[in-house]
Protein backbone atom coordinates (compact mmCIF):
# COMPACT_ATOMS: atom_id res chain seq x y z
CA UNK A 1 0.00 0.00 0.00
CA UNK A 2 1.70 3.21 -0.74
CA UNK A 3 1.37 6.16 1.67
CA UNK A 4 -0.09 9.44 0.49
CA UNK A 5 2.73 12.15 0.62
CA UNK A 6 1.86 15.15 2.55
CA UNK A 7 1.77 18.46 -0.27
CA UNK A 8 2.29 21.68 0.11
CA UNK A 9 -0.11 24.07 -0.75
CA UNK A 10 0.42 28.01 -0.85
CA UNK A 11 -2.41 30.53 -0.83
CA UNK A 12 -2.86 33.72 -2.52
CA UNK A 13 -4.66 36.34 -0.49
CA UNK A 14 -7.89 36.09 -2.53
CA UNK A 15 -8.11 32.27 -1.07
CA UNK A 16 -8.51 33.88 1.74
CA UNK A 17 -10.81 36.51 1.08
CA UNK A 18 -13.04 34.26 -0.80
CA UNK A 19 -13.22 31.50 2.14
CA UNK A 20 -11.25 32.88 5.25
CA UNK A 21 -10.73 29.26 6.54
CA UNK A 22 -9.74 27.96 3.58
CA UNK A 23 -6.75 26.60 5.37
CA UNK A 24 -8.47 24.61 7.05
CA UNK A 25 -9.17 22.24 4.07
CA UNK A 26 -6.52 20.71 2.91
CA UNK A 27 -6.57 17.62 5.13
CA UNK A 28 -2.97 16.18 6.23
CA UNK A 29 -1.24 18.30 3.70
CA UNK A 30 1.03 21.48 4.59
CA UNK A 31 -0.56 24.96 4.35
CA UNK A 32 2.34 28.14 3.43
CA UNK A 33 0.99 31.35 3.97
CA UNK A 34 3.54 34.08 2.40
CA UNK A 35 4.34 37.01 4.86
CA UNK A 36 2.89 38.97 1.94
CA UNK A 37 -0.43 37.49 2.21
CA UNK A 38 -0.61 38.83 5.74
CA UNK A 39 0.67 42.13 4.83
CA UNK A 40 -2.68 42.49 2.06
CA UNK A 41 -5.09 41.08 5.00
CA UNK A 42 -3.75 43.55 6.94
CA UNK A 43 -4.20 46.53 4.47
CA UNK A 44 -7.46 44.67 3.22
CA UNK A 45 -8.93 45.00 6.29
CA UNK A 46 -9.79 48.83 6.99
CA UNK A 47 -9.65 49.79 3.30
CA UNK A 48 -12.06 47.63 1.13
CA UNK A 49 -14.98 47.89 3.25
CA UNK A 50 -16.94 44.54 0.85
CA UNK A 51 -14.12 42.34 1.87
CA UNK A 52 -12.91 43.81 5.56
CA UNK A 53 -14.94 41.53 7.08
CA UNK A 54 -13.68 38.51 5.65
CA UNK A 55 -9.89 40.00 5.98
CA UNK A 56 -10.43 40.44 9.33
CA UNK A 57 -11.76 37.02 9.77
CA UNK A 58 -8.90 35.38 8.39
CA UNK A 59 -6.51 37.28 10.30
CA UNK A 60 -8.33 36.10 13.65
CA UNK A 61 -8.37 32.48 12.31
CA UNK A 62 -4.64 32.69 11.36
CA UNK A 63 -3.56 34.02 14.77
CA UNK A 64 -5.99 31.42 16.67
CA UNK A 65 -3.93 28.84 15.37
CA UNK A 66 -0.81 30.41 15.76
CA UNK A 67 -0.65 31.84 19.00
CA UNK A 68 0.54 29.67 21.11
CA UNK A 69 3.39 28.65 18.44
CA UNK A 70 7.25 30.04 18.97
CA UNK A 71 8.83 31.76 16.06
CA UNK A 72 10.52 28.83 14.57
CA UNK A 73 7.57 26.61 15.21
CA UNK A 74 5.77 29.20 12.95
CA UNK A 75 8.05 28.93 10.15
CA UNK A 76 8.68 25.09 10.23
CA UNK A 77 5.10 24.53 10.84
CA UNK A 78 2.37 24.41 13.42
CA UNK A 79 0.48 21.24 13.59
CA UNK A 80 -4.04 22.23 12.67
CA UNK A 81 -4.98 19.38 14.67
CA UNK A 82 -4.15 21.30 17.86
CA UNK A 83 -6.63 24.41 16.62
CA UNK A 84 -10.28 23.61 17.58
CA UNK A 85 -13.63 23.41 15.82
CA UNK A 86 -15.16 21.48 13.34
CA UNK A 87 -12.69 20.77 10.64
CA UNK A 88 -10.70 17.53 9.76
CA UNK A 89 -7.23 19.35 9.40
CA UNK A 90 -4.10 16.94 9.61
CA UNK A 91 -1.43 18.91 8.68
CA UNK A 92 0.24 21.91 9.86
CA UNK A 93 0.41 25.87 9.05
CA UNK A 94 3.54 27.87 8.33
CA UNK A 95 4.58 31.61 7.44
CA UNK A 96 6.75 32.01 4.75
CA UNK A 97 9.12 35.09 4.83
CA UNK A 98 8.91 36.05 1.41
CA UNK A 99 11.09 39.52 2.19
CA UNK A 100 14.26 37.27 2.50
CA UNK A 101 13.65 36.48 -1.23
CA UNK A 102 16.61 38.76 -2.99
CA UNK A 103 15.82 40.15 -6.21
CA UNK A 104 19.16 38.60 -8.21
CA UNK A 105 17.43 35.29 -7.59
CA UNK A 106 14.01 35.90 -8.47
CA UNK A 107 12.44 35.52 -12.14
CA UNK A 108 10.31 38.21 -11.25
CA UNK A 109 10.10 41.49 -10.18
CA UNK A 110 9.74 41.46 -6.37
CA UNK A 111 8.10 44.75 -6.08
CA UNK A 112 4.68 43.63 -6.84
CA UNK A 113 3.18 41.53 -4.58
CA UNK A 114 1.81 38.96 -6.76
CA UNK A 115 5.19 38.19 -7.97
CA UNK A 116 6.43 37.62 -4.24
CA UNK A 117 4.06 34.94 -3.69
CA UNK A 118 5.34 33.40 -6.56
CA UNK A 119 9.08 33.79 -6.11
CA UNK A 120 7.74 32.36 -2.37
CA UNK A 121 6.31 28.95 -4.44
CA UNK A 122 9.69 28.94 -6.36
CA UNK A 123 11.22 29.06 -3.78
CA UNK A 124 9.30 26.31 -1.76
CA UNK A 125 9.84 24.66 -4.90
CA UNK A 126 13.34 24.44 -4.81
CA UNK A 127 13.58 23.45 -1.08
CA UNK A 128 10.93 20.49 -1.51
CA UNK A 129 12.25 18.91 -4.73
CA UNK A 130 10.81 15.21 -3.89
CA UNK A 131 7.16 16.81 -2.75
CA UNK A 132 3.94 18.20 -4.82
CA UNK A 133 4.03 22.14 -4.71
CA UNK A 134 0.56 23.86 -5.10
CA UNK A 135 0.59 27.56 -5.46
CA UNK A 136 -3.58 27.77 -5.11
CA UNK A 137 -5.01 31.32 -6.32
CA UNK A 138 -8.11 32.48 -7.92
CA UNK A 139 -6.48 35.32 -10.03
CA UNK A 140 -6.25 33.56 -13.51
CA UNK A 141 -3.87 35.60 -14.82
CA UNK A 142 -1.31 35.02 -11.60
CA UNK A 143 -1.54 31.20 -12.28
CA UNK A 144 -0.75 31.88 -16.05
CA UNK A 145 2.09 33.95 -14.87
CA UNK A 146 2.99 31.23 -11.93
CA UNK A 147 3.41 28.47 -15.27
CA UNK A 148 5.33 30.75 -17.23
CA UNK A 149 7.74 31.69 -13.90
CA UNK A 150 8.06 27.77 -13.51
CA UNK A 151 5.84 27.01 -11.00
CA UNK A 152 5.01 23.48 -11.47
CA UNK A 153 1.59 22.84 -10.39
CA UNK A 154 -0.98 26.15 -10.07
CA UNK A 155 -4.93 25.42 -9.28
CA UNK A 156 -7.56 27.26 -8.60
CA UNK A 157 -9.42 26.40 -5.11
CA UNK A 158 -12.46 24.26 -5.66
CA UNK A 159 -13.15 23.17 -2.03
CA UNK A 160 -16.18 24.58 -2.17
CA UNK A 161 -17.03 24.03 -6.35
CA UNK A 162 -20.04 20.79 -5.82
CA UNK A 163 -20.43 20.58 -10.09
CA UNK A 164 -17.89 20.97 -12.82
CA UNK A 165 -19.69 22.14 -15.66
CA UNK A 166 -22.29 24.70 -15.28
CA UNK A 167 -24.81 22.41 -17.86
CA UNK A 168 -25.35 20.07 -15.21
CA UNK A 169 -26.29 22.57 -12.71
CA UNK A 170 -29.88 22.02 -11.58
CA UNK A 171 -32.69 23.77 -12.93
CA UNK A 172 -35.36 22.57 -10.81
CA UNK A 173 -37.54 21.23 -13.18
CA UNK A 174 -37.59 18.13 -15.22
CA UNK A 175 -39.21 18.56 -18.66
CA UNK A 176 -40.31 15.19 -20.15
CA UNK A 177 -40.71 14.41 -23.65
CA UNK A 178 -44.39 13.95 -25.25
CA UNK A 179 -47.25 13.23 -22.81
CA UNK A 180 -45.95 12.56 -19.20
CA UNK A 181 -48.49 9.58 -18.73
CA UNK A 182 -47.28 7.57 -21.35
CA UNK A 183 -44.03 7.35 -19.28
CA UNK A 184 -45.92 6.01 -16.28
CA UNK A 185 -46.71 2.64 -15.76
CA UNK A 186 -48.70 1.99 -12.48
CA UNK A 187 -50.08 5.32 -10.88
CA UNK A 188 -52.13 5.53 -7.08
CA UNK A 189 -53.72 8.93 -7.07
CA UNK A 190 -55.76 10.95 -4.04
CA UNK A 191 -58.16 13.52 -3.51
CA UNK A 192 -57.43 15.56 -0.59
CA UNK A 193 -59.56 18.51 -0.56
CA UNK A 194 -59.48 20.41 -4.06
CA UNK A 195 -55.85 19.36 -4.49
CA UNK A 196 -55.09 16.46 -6.58
CA UNK A 197 -52.32 14.03 -5.36
CA UNK A 198 -50.40 10.75 -7.48
CA UNK A 199 -48.15 8.52 -6.31
CA UNK A 200 -46.00 7.17 -9.09
CA UNK A 201 -42.74 4.63 -9.63
CA UNK A 202 -39.89 6.10 -8.91
CA UNK A 203 -37.98 5.03 -12.20
CA UNK A 204 -40.35 7.49 -13.87
CA UNK A 205 -38.31 9.69 -11.94
CA UNK A 206 -34.87 8.59 -11.31
CA UNK A 207 -33.13 12.29 -10.37
CA UNK A 208 -35.83 13.69 -8.16
CA UNK A 209 -36.21 16.45 -5.02
CA UNK A 210 -38.19 18.22 -3.42
CA UNK A 211 -39.73 21.09 -4.87
CA UNK A 212 -38.79 19.46 -8.12
CA UNK A 213 -41.39 20.79 -10.85
CA UNK A 214 -42.50 18.17 -13.69
CA UNK A 215 -43.79 19.42 -16.69
CA UNK A 216 -44.30 17.75 -20.43
CA UNK A 217 -44.68 19.05 -23.94
CA UNK A 218 -48.09 18.62 -24.58
CA UNK A 219 -48.41 21.64 -22.03
CA UNK A 220 -51.55 20.09 -20.51
CA UNK A 221 -49.29 18.35 -17.29
CA UNK A 222 -47.75 20.12 -14.45
CA UNK A 223 -46.71 19.16 -11.08
CA UNK A 224 -44.68 19.60 -8.66
CA UNK A 225 -43.03 17.10 -5.93
CA UNK A 226 -43.89 16.94 -2.38
CA UNK A 227 -42.47 13.46 -1.45
CA UNK A 228 -40.50 10.15 -2.52
CA UNK A 229 -38.81 7.12 -1.33
CA UNK A 230 -36.48 4.60 -2.89
CA UNK A 231 -39.58 3.36 -4.86
CA UNK A 232 -42.29 6.05 -5.17
CA UNK A 233 -42.61 9.64 -5.87
CA UNK A 234 -45.35 11.97 -4.88
CA UNK A 235 -46.54 14.49 -7.32
CA UNK A 236 -48.87 17.61 -6.30
CA UNK A 237 -50.98 17.86 -9.78
CA UNK A 238 -50.76 21.76 -10.45
CA UNK A 239 -52.19 21.64 -13.75
CA UNK A 240 -50.73 23.85 -16.86
CA UNK A 241 -53.64 26.11 -17.07
CA UNK A 242 -53.98 26.85 -12.90
CA UNK A 243 -50.02 27.55 -12.97
CA UNK A 244 -50.73 29.68 -16.17
CA UNK A 245 -53.05 31.49 -14.56
CA UNK A 246 -51.26 32.58 -11.66
CA UNK A 247 -51.27 36.60 -10.91
CA UNK A 248 -49.33 38.61 -8.45
CA UNK A 249 -49.48 42.50 -8.55
CA UNK A 250 -51.27 42.65 -12.13
CA UNK A 251 -48.52 40.47 -13.58
CA UNK A 252 -49.40 36.79 -15.31
CA UNK A 253 -46.45 34.59 -16.42
CA UNK A 254 -45.28 35.31 -20.24
CA UNK A 255 -44.48 30.82 -20.13
CA UNK A 256 -44.16 27.76 -17.94
CA UNK A 257 -41.09 28.76 -16.47
CA UNK A 258 -42.29 31.93 -14.89
CA UNK A 259 -45.55 30.46 -14.10
CA UNK A 260 -43.24 27.62 -12.37
CA UNK A 261 -41.59 30.80 -10.20
CA UNK A 262 -44.63 32.77 -9.40
CA UNK A 263 -45.85 29.31 -7.91
CA UNK A 264 -42.48 28.98 -5.84
CA UNK A 265 -42.69 32.95 -5.11
CA UNK A 266 -46.32 32.90 -3.76
CA UNK A 267 -45.76 30.11 -1.75
CA UNK A 268 -45.66 31.15 2.32
CA UNK A 269 -44.19 27.27 3.11
CA UNK A 270 -41.08 27.90 1.01
CA UNK A 271 -38.66 30.27 2.06
CA UNK A 272 -35.98 30.47 0.07
CA UNK A 273 -36.91 30.85 -3.71
CA UNK A 274 -33.67 30.55 -6.29
CA UNK A 275 -34.07 32.42 -9.70
CA UNK A 276 -31.57 31.37 -12.35
CA UNK A 277 -31.72 32.42 -16.09
CA UNK A 278 -30.58 35.16 -18.65
CA UNK A 279 -31.39 38.76 -18.75
CA UNK A 280 -34.79 40.20 -19.66
CA UNK A 281 -36.10 36.03 -17.99
CA UNK A 282 -38.20 38.36 -15.77
CA UNK A 283 -36.40 37.56 -12.40
CA UNK A 284 -36.72 40.72 -10.64
CA UNK A 285 -40.42 42.10 -12.24
CA UNK A 286 -41.83 38.36 -10.73
CA UNK A 287 -39.88 39.16 -7.65
CA UNK A 288 -41.16 41.90 -7.07
CA UNK A 289 -44.40 42.02 -8.74
CA UNK A 290 -44.73 38.76 -6.05
CA UNK A 291 -43.54 40.37 -2.97
CA UNK A 292 -45.83 43.43 -3.00
CA UNK A 293 -48.68 40.44 -3.49
CA UNK A 294 -47.91 38.82 -0.43
CA UNK A 295 -46.77 42.03 1.84
CA UNK A 296 -49.81 44.24 0.75
CA UNK A 297 -52.44 42.36 -0.62
CA UNK A 298 -51.96 39.31 1.48
CA UNK A 299 -50.35 40.96 4.53
CA UNK A 300 -48.32 37.71 5.08
CA UNK A 301 -44.90 39.61 5.62
CA UNK A 302 -44.42 42.75 7.21
CA UNK A 303 -41.78 44.60 4.74
CA UNK A 304 -39.81 44.16 1.74
CA UNK A 305 -35.87 44.91 1.97
CA UNK A 306 -33.91 44.43 -1.26
CA UNK A 307 -30.06 44.22 -1.56
CA UNK A 308 -27.70 43.31 -4.02
CA UNK A 309 -23.63 43.00 -4.45
CA UNK A 310 -21.33 45.01 -6.52
CA UNK A 311 -17.76 44.51 -6.62
CA UNK A 312 -17.34 48.53 -6.45
CA UNK A 313 -20.10 49.31 -3.76
CA UNK A 314 -17.90 49.47 -1.07
CA UNK A 315 -15.55 52.23 -2.79
CA UNK A 316 -18.51 54.43 -3.83
CA UNK A 317 -21.21 54.18 -1.77
CA UNK A 318 -19.60 56.00 1.10
CA UNK A 319 -19.08 59.42 -1.36
CA UNK A 320 -22.77 59.28 -2.54
CA UNK A 321 -24.81 61.88 -0.81
CA UNK A 322 -28.20 60.81 0.95
CA UNK A 323 -29.47 58.58 2.90
CA UNK A 324 -28.56 54.77 2.80
CA UNK A 325 -31.19 54.17 0.78
CA UNK A 326 -30.40 57.20 -1.80
CA UNK A 327 -26.95 55.92 -1.26
CA UNK A 328 -28.00 52.80 -2.72
CA UNK A 329 -30.00 53.98 -5.40
CA UNK A 330 -28.35 53.86 -8.37
CA UNK A 331 -27.00 50.10 -7.85
CA UNK A 332 -30.76 48.93 -7.19
CA UNK A 333 -32.33 50.53 -10.40
CA UNK A 334 -33.22 47.56 -11.65
CA UNK A 335 -36.06 47.18 -8.95
CA UNK A 336 -37.09 50.97 -9.12
CA UNK A 337 -37.56 50.04 -12.83
CA UNK A 338 -39.55 46.59 -12.33
CA UNK A 339 -41.42 49.04 -10.13
CA UNK A 340 -42.10 51.01 -12.82
CA UNK A 341 -43.56 48.89 -14.44
CA UNK A 342 -45.94 47.94 -12.57
CA UNK A 343 -46.94 51.26 -12.56
CA UNK A 344 -46.87 52.50 -15.89
CA UNK A 345 -50.19 52.51 -16.30
CA UNK A 346 -51.52 54.55 -13.30
CA UNK A 347 -52.47 58.35 -13.45
CA UNK A 348 -49.93 59.43 -11.55
CA UNK A 349 -46.93 56.78 -11.51
CA UNK A 350 -45.08 58.75 -9.37
CA UNK A 351 -47.68 59.25 -6.67
CA UNK A 352 -48.49 55.40 -7.14
CA UNK A 353 -44.50 54.49 -6.77
CA UNK A 354 -44.27 56.78 -3.37
CA UNK A 355 -47.61 55.01 -2.06
CA UNK A 356 -46.30 51.36 -2.78
CA UNK A 357 -42.41 52.19 -1.27
CA UNK A 358 -44.36 53.38 2.01
CA UNK A 359 -47.52 50.82 2.18
CA UNK A 360 -45.05 47.69 1.64
CA UNK A 361 -42.22 49.14 3.90
CA UNK A 362 -39.86 48.90 0.71
CA UNK A 363 -36.31 49.09 2.14
CA UNK A 364 -33.15 49.41 -0.08
CA UNK A 365 -30.48 47.58 2.17
CA UNK A 366 -26.43 47.32 1.57
CA UNK A 367 -24.97 43.97 1.90
CA UNK A 368 -23.46 45.03 4.72
CA UNK A 369 -27.11 45.62 6.85
CA UNK A 370 -27.40 42.06 6.40
CA UNK A 371 -24.67 41.37 8.77
CA UNK A 372 -25.52 40.59 12.40
CA UNK A 373 -28.81 41.15 12.03
CA UNK A 374 -32.10 38.89 12.63
CA UNK A 375 -34.23 39.79 10.22
CA UNK A 376 -38.13 38.79 11.21
CA UNK A 377 -41.38 38.66 9.04
CA UNK A 378 -39.98 40.13 5.40
CA UNK A 379 -39.01 39.57 2.17
CA UNK A 380 -35.35 40.05 0.99
CA UNK A 381 -34.67 40.19 -2.60
CA UNK A 382 -31.28 39.67 -3.27
CA UNK A 383 -30.23 40.73 -6.76
CA UNK A 384 -26.99 39.54 -8.94
CA UNK A 385 -26.24 37.44 -6.41
CA UNK A 386 -23.99 35.51 -9.11
CA UNK A 387 -21.71 38.16 -7.69
CA UNK A 388 -21.36 36.46 -4.50
CA UNK A 389 -19.34 33.56 -2.39
CA UNK A 390 -20.87 30.65 -1.09
CA UNK A 391 -19.56 32.39 2.53
CA UNK A 392 -21.72 35.60 1.41
CA UNK A 393 -24.32 34.20 0.82
CA UNK A 394 -24.37 31.78 3.79
CA UNK A 395 -23.96 34.89 5.76
CA UNK A 396 -27.08 36.12 4.60
CA UNK A 397 -28.64 33.33 4.47
CA UNK A 398 -28.79 32.69 8.19
CA UNK A 399 -29.53 36.36 8.79
CA UNK A 400 -32.95 35.18 7.97
CA UNK A 401 -35.40 34.55 10.78
CA UNK A 402 -38.84 33.72 11.64
CA UNK A 403 -41.59 34.05 9.36
CA UNK A 404 -38.54 35.84 6.44
CA UNK A 405 -38.96 34.25 3.06
CA UNK A 406 -35.26 35.27 0.47
CA UNK A 407 -35.54 35.12 -3.07
CA UNK A 408 -32.07 35.48 -4.79
CA UNK A 409 -32.08 35.60 -8.06
CA UNK A 410 -29.09 36.09 -10.57
CA UNK A 411 -27.56 35.70 -14.00
CA UNK A 412 -24.37 33.18 -14.14
CA UNK A 413 -23.37 34.91 -17.51
CA UNK A 414 -23.17 38.21 -16.14
CA UNK A 415 -20.58 37.63 -13.49
CA UNK A 416 -18.63 40.90 -12.70
CA UNK A 417 -16.37 39.63 -9.69
CA UNK A 418 -12.32 38.76 -10.65
CA UNK A 419 -12.10 35.38 -8.81
CA UNK A 420 -15.93 34.20 -9.06
CA UNK A 421 -16.59 31.81 -12.11
CA UNK A 422 -20.00 29.99 -13.34
CA UNK A 423 -19.15 26.65 -10.97
CA UNK A 424 -17.49 28.76 -8.08
CA UNK A 425 -20.16 31.03 -7.94
CA UNK A 426 -22.09 31.01 -4.56
CA UNK A 427 -25.66 31.13 -6.74
CA UNK A 428 -24.46 27.90 -8.06
CA UNK A 429 -23.48 27.08 -4.88
CA UNK A 430 -26.58 26.86 -2.75
CA UNK A 431 -28.59 25.93 -5.70
CA UNK A 432 -26.96 22.20 -4.90
CA UNK A 433 -26.60 22.95 -1.63
CA UNK A 434 -30.72 23.29 -1.45
CA UNK A 435 -32.07 21.61 -4.33
CA UNK A 436 -33.63 19.06 -1.68
CA UNK A 437 -34.06 21.21 1.32
CA UNK A 438 -37.89 21.12 1.87
CA UNK A 439 -38.26 24.93 2.49
CA UNK A 440 -36.56 25.60 -1.17
CA UNK A 441 -36.91 26.03 -4.58
CA UNK A 442 -35.16 26.66 -7.49
CA UNK A 443 -36.38 27.60 -11.04
CA UNK A 444 -34.08 28.10 -14.01
CA UNK A 445 -35.91 31.27 -16.32
CA UNK A 446 -35.63 29.52 -19.28
CA UNK A 447 -36.15 31.71 -22.05
CA UNK A 448 -35.69 35.59 -22.51
CA UNK A 449 -38.98 37.77 -22.63
CA UNK A 450 -37.78 41.17 -22.78
CA UNK A 451 -37.74 42.06 -26.54
CA UNK A 452 -36.80 40.01 -29.31
CA UNK A 453 -33.33 42.15 -29.47
CA UNK A 454 -32.62 41.33 -25.98
CA UNK A 455 -32.93 37.34 -26.74
CA UNK A 456 -30.69 37.89 -29.72
CA UNK A 457 -27.81 39.28 -28.03
CA UNK A 458 -28.52 36.74 -25.18
CA UNK A 459 -28.07 33.78 -27.59
CA UNK A 460 -25.55 35.56 -30.46
CA UNK A 461 -23.01 38.00 -28.30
Amino acid sequence: MTETVPKYYLLDTNILLHEPLAFLNFDEHHVVIPMVVLEELDNIKDRHKDVSREARTAIRSLENALKDATPEEILAGVPLSNMQGAHHAEGTLSIFPDYQLKQQDAVLNLSENDHRIIQSALAIQKQHQDTKVVLVTKDINMRLKAKGAGVKHVEDYRTDQLIDDIRFLSKGFVEVEGDFWEHVGEVTSAQEGRETFHEVERDVLPTVFRNQYIIDQTEHFAAKVVGYDSEHVRLHDIGFERMMSYRAWGIQPKNIYQAMAMNALLDPAIDLVILTGPAGSGKTLLALASALELVVEQGIYEKIIVTRNTPEIAESIGYLPGTEEEKMAPWLAAITDSLEVLHKHDESMESSLNYIMNKANIQFKSLNFMRGRSIQNAIVLLDESQNLTASQLKTIITRCGTGTKIICSGNLAQIDSYYLTAVTSGLTYIVERFKDYPGSATVNLNGVVRSSLAQYAEENL
